[in-house]
């Protein structure tokens, strides 16, 4: 069968871009970040004219989520990422998995009719796409020859997009609804978070529960401004916050760094503390307390398992830890001392953690 043609395909669905990093002769400093594909991704899916998703559980944002052309992220599953991509003609997976999943949700791959491309420089990768057409190579670099082989055509159509809501994440939150138990919500405090932080500011997320509230109270609109876990395993981001705080600091680029990381997920490498006290790194960590495993109830909930136990963690003095590893630390509920709070953190010369009690929500998984 022949290749469908970019230029006469009537929908395209451009998705899952996930940059490698451009030379380094193209770079202002050495090891530019991976998200300096952006302006190649931009460029292509404009020339296209078409919608952008990201990778399910993307580990990094892969487009500006403020760009008209900007889908959100898809689901981590068969069924409903299939779903989503009804109605197109091509997928063209760019630097990322095919695909990502979460939960079992069974059906078909892709929907009837629209044929998968895929581009990654990782023939692991590549070998074990379960669908699709795969090329081995540079994923930015593709990009580029792609636009190159479009030339000067143009979209029959460049209707804007609305907004997605919760851009990278998967779904909508289902927490609107305000709580009953004095607390504060996640998506409050996010929102008091996102109106102080400096530009530039370098948000490093595990905090599963509340995925669709920071997505929507924090747009990822600058390159190289985002990071989470790949895999999905706990633990990651509160060591990989305190390296990218160093790197930071060594390069001179001194970007605040901030990482949100649920009470549950705190645990898993907490020692991390330690060597960002001894490093003098000035790390914001904020630690939503909801006193619960939440997103093991949410998957509980999708598998119809009620009533699992070991799922509720009270009893956690996330104050008292952080302070016996040497940073800063407060329990806060107000939001006008948070926004102090966080403001004054990123000129000390040594962590800050705030501990902040959250309502307990159980949002959908997928």
């Amino acid at each position: 069968m022949a290749a469908p043609s970019l230029r006469t395909c009537s929908v395209a669905a451009f998705a899952l871009i996930k940059s490698r990093a451009a030379p380094t002769t193209r770079a202002p400093w050495a090891a530019r970040a991976r998200g300096q594909g952006w302006d190649q991704a931009v460029a292509f899916a404009e020339a296209l004219g078409a919608p952008v998703w990201a990778a399910p559980a993307s580990e990094r944002a892969p487009f500006p989520e403020n760009h008209p052309l900007y889908s959100g992220g898809l689901p981590f599953a068969i069924q409903p990422l299939s779903k989503k991509l009804e109605g197109h003609d091509v997928a063209l997976v760019v630097g990322a998995p095919v695909f990502r999943y979460y939960p079992y949700v069974p059906g078909p791959y892709l929907p009837a009719g629209l044929r998968l491309l895929h581009i990654s420089d990782d023939p692991a990768e590549t070998a074990r796409a379960p669908i699709g057409d795969s090329l081995l190579g540079d994923p930015v670099l593709c990009l580029e020859a792609l636009k190159q082989l479009l030339g000067d055509c143009r979209p029959k159509t460049t209707k804007a997009r609305e907004t997605v809501p919760h851009r990278m994440a998967p779904h909508g939150s289902g927490a609107a609804k305000a709580p009953g138990d004095g607390r504060l919500t996640a998506a409050q405090v996010f929102g008091a978070l996102n109106e102080i932080r400096p530009a530039n500011t370098i948000l490093v997320e595990e905090s599963p529960s509340n995925l669709a509230d920071l997505h929507a109270a924090w747009p990822i609109t600058e390159p190289d401004t985002f990071y989470t876990f790949a895999s999905g395993i706990l633990g990651w981001n509160l060591p990989a916050a305190v390296g990218i705080a160093l790197a930071e600091r060594d390069s001179g680029r001194n970007r605040p760094v901030i990482t949100i990381i649920g009470d549950g997920s705190f645990q898993y490498s907490i020692q991390s503390l330690w060597t960002a006290a001894q490093l003098r790194l000035p790390i914001l960590i904020v630690v939503p307390k909801n006193d619960e495993y939440c997103i093991l109830k949410s998957f509980a909930v999708l598998e119809e398992t009620p009533g699992v136990p070991g799922l509720d963690i009270p009893g956690f003095d996330v104050v008292s830890i952080a302070k016996g590893y040497g940073c800063d630390a407060a329990r806060l509920h107000d939001l006008e001392a948070i926004k102090k709070a966080a403001v004054a953190a990123w000129s000390k010369s040594k962590p800050t953690v705030l501990e902040i009690p959250i309502s307990a929500q159980v949002p959908p998984l997928i």
